[in-house]
Parts: C-alpha cells; structure tokens; sequence
C-alpha cells in the first residue's frame, strides 16, 4: 500500500535543548508527518470513521510534545513516533521535527525519522 496522509508545519511548544539559555522559556517546533494509511475506504464512504483523523493526529502531537521538556529533540521525535503508531494503528510513519533558529545563521535544524508499527 502507498496511501498515506500528510501534515505539514503543525506548531507545537515546548521546553527543549541541552543549554540553559534553552530551559527558561518554551519555543516553537515544527512537526512534519507522513503516515501511512488506506484512504480507500475513506473515499468510498465519505465517512470520517474510516479516515486517518488529522486533528486527532494533531491534537495528540501537541500534547506530547507539550508534555515532554526533554534535552534532545530526538527524544521527542521518538516519543510522538510511538504514541502515533500505537494510538491510531498506521502502518508506518515518517517524522520530521524541526527547531527553527537552533543554530545561528540557519533558518532551522530538524531530524527525521522513519518508524514501521510492530506486528
């Protein structure tokens, strides 16, 4: 299967970074998310209950990242990874968090991470 639902440039806040300039305030951080997802049967119906939710997909995003105020955005990336396989049952997703102005003279740095739920 090559369906799969996509969300770009979702903002989420949060606490992270290793220095201490970093821990005071929370910043913003972009989440860009490739799931994979029949959209068949979406299409078919018409019927919300057999689409991947984005909003929920969102919402679930946001609160984990909000609820995390790790040192590595690496960390958080892992841990919206699984929350996401394992609360909506996609076959796979692909993560790519960003934290704009992280380095000076860049306009972001991000990482990326591709993950298959376990069988």
């Amino acid at each position: 299967m090559s369906d799969s639902v996509i969300i770009q440039g979702l903002e989420c806040h949060t606490i992270v970074g290793v220095y201490d300039f970093e821990r005071h305030a929370p910043r913003p951080l972009l989440v860009d998310l490739e799931m994979g997802w029949d959209n068949r049967p979406a299409g078919r119906s018409d019927q919300l209950q057999h689409a991947l939710n984005y909003d929920a997909v969102s919402t679930v995003v946001r609160d984990c990242i909000g609820s995390l105020q790790p040192e590595l955005i690496e960390t958080l990336a892992e841990a919206v990874a699984a929350r996401l396989l394992a609360e909506f049952k996609m076959p796979w997703l692909t993560l790519t968090l960003h934290k704009p102005g992280a380095v000076e003279g860049t306009q972001s740095l991000a990482v990326k991470i591709h993950r298959v739920r376990d069988a």
